[in-house]
């Protein structure tokens, strides 16, 4: 039978990391099997689904690369389906409508707490034979009373469960509507399904789920359930660790194959290994490789996983997501100078591409002010015959490339008699503002002739300005 898994998240909120990982995991499984790989929105909760979230969850997995061979299938539009099965269970007595009102349940509930016993539904209601005048009555499956429910999880191992402790849930809201169980049943029989993947959250409900496939006298797919994702101070991931959509790492300067790397990570290794392809993840992924174990999140590991694939992908590649960046800044990433030369100059100095583009916002625009430290210190009386031998020199440069720059930055320096950093710092200071920039040869070449000589010249100025108030 060929693989099929499926990535089911409610449209309530945005993609977090662990939905992306659930999704992530379920992609790879299908890749490494060569099969195929399901889209489903489970949107039936009409209070709290919204297209805005769908949006999201579509932009999330479309910027991490997870696309879908199927979908995405909407639960709303699948309700004449629901009812069908419903109709079934009921016309073959495995379903039946059950009458109580909220106060009967709260009393039932009420007592059996007080005596010490697990809340559950009693199935008073199931040998109802009349309808209740002036109550519109919901569906309950009609759960085995006895024996167990084995779940062969392929992370956690044989979990088994008592029938008894399982009661009758309700399959269909007075209204008709479904509810979860039924309806992710439901699914996964048509969309053949052959392995759920999915939260460590959702175990308990996989028993109540085998059952009614079983009524239905469908074969159950296999499941496997993932421990949770847990904060660096080992308590429940939430807000206050930090950025938990998916496209909150996006708009922070993360790539989309660093992060794939690091929620990889989060529950599975193979050997020592930290970084991998997306080719090695394929072949080397198994889901019962999987750790039973919750995972934290490490910032750090994530900053340094980034890092290494701002410095080691093509340059073309990284170029493209900067340029979402660069556009955040004002700056046309079309613009000279291009992109990607701009990247191979920084790269070896930034963790993030949001970084990146903030260091690069001089190779574009012109500054407001100097940096006051860098300024004080660099742009001083000493300072000026050195910035009017470079205007001097570059000027006359007719090959404006990085060596050609060099060799006249190194001849002012030769005549001056001083050292190349006594030279360079000022002019990097000049012309970009600050004290930190990539190679000053490289620096120049990537502003261009007339930038350079503009930003040089309009130092000579902020120097004079400054002697003459002194």
């Amino acid at each position: 039978m060929k693989v099929r898994t499926r990535f089911a998240p409610s449209p309530t909120g945005y993609l977090h990391i662990g939905g992306a990982r659930t999704a992530l995991f379920s992609w790879l499984y299908a890749r490494k099997h060569g099969g195929d790989f399901v889209l489903r929105v489970e949107d039936t909760d009409l209070a709290r689904s919204n297209a805005e979230s769908v949006n999201a969850i579509l932009e999330g997995m479309n910027w991490l690369g997870l696309e879908y061979d199927e979908g995405p299938f909407y639960q709303t539009q699948r309700f004449e389906r629901y009812r069908e099965v419903v109709q079934r269970l009921l016309d073959e007595g495995k379903a039946y409508h059950c009458y109580c009102t909220k106060e009967e349940l709260d009393a039932m509930r009420a007592e059996q707490m007080a005596s010490k016993q697990k809340p559950r539904y009693d199935g008073r209601c199931r040998h109802r034979t009349e309808p209740r005048e002036g109550v519109e009555p919901v569906v309950r499956f009609r759960n085995a009373d006895d024996g167990v429910t084995v779940v062969e999880d392929m992370v956690r191992g044989r979990v088994v469960f008592q029938n008894s402790e399982l009661d009758d849930l309700i399959i269909a809201r007075s209204d008709g509507s479904p509810t979860y169980n039924l309806t992710v049943v439901v699914d996964d029989w048509d969309m053949q399904i052959t392995h759920v993947i999915r939260g460590d959250d959702h175990l308990n409900n996989t028993p109540r789920q085998i059952n009614i496939l079983k009524a239905l006298d469908v074969e159950p797919p296999k499941y496997a359930h993932l421990p949770m994702i847990l904060g660096p101070d080992g308590t429940k991931l939430s807000k206050r660790h930090g950025a938990v959509s998916v496209m909150q790492y996006r708009d922070d300067g993360f790539l989309p194959e660093a992060l794939i790397n690091y929620l990889v990570r989060l529950g599975w290794s193979h050997g020592d290994q930290e970084v991998f392809t997306l080719e090695e993840l394929i072949e080397l992924f198994d889901i019962v490789d999987v750790n039973h174990s919750a995972s934290a999140i490490n910032p750090d590991k994530l900053l340094w996983l980034n890092q290494h694939y701002i410095k080691h992908s093509d340059p073309d590649h990284v170029a493209r997501h900067l340029s979402w960046h660069m556009g955040n800044h004002g700056i046309d990433p079309s613009a000279p100078p291009p992109l990607r030369e701009v990247v191979t100059a920084q790269r070896e100095r930034a963790k993030t591409l949001a970084e990146m583009a903030a260091n690069s916002v001089y190779f574009y625009r012109d500054f407001e002010d100097y940096e006051e430290k860098a300024a004080r210190k660099n742009l001083t009386g000493d300072a000026r015959p050195v910035l009017q031998a470079l205007h001097a020199a570059l000027e006359a440069l007719g090959d404006w490339t990085a060596e050609a720059i060099h060799a006249a930055v190194e001849g002012v320096a030769e005549r001056l008699e001083l050292k190349l950093g006594k030279v360079a710092q000022p002019l990097r200071v000049a012309v970009t503002g600050g004290s930190v920039s990539p190679p000053i040869d490289q620096t120049l070449a990537l502003l261009g002739k007339d930038r350079t000589l503009a930003r040089i010249g309009r130092a000579l100025d902020y120097m004079e300005a400054r002697s003459e108030e002194a």
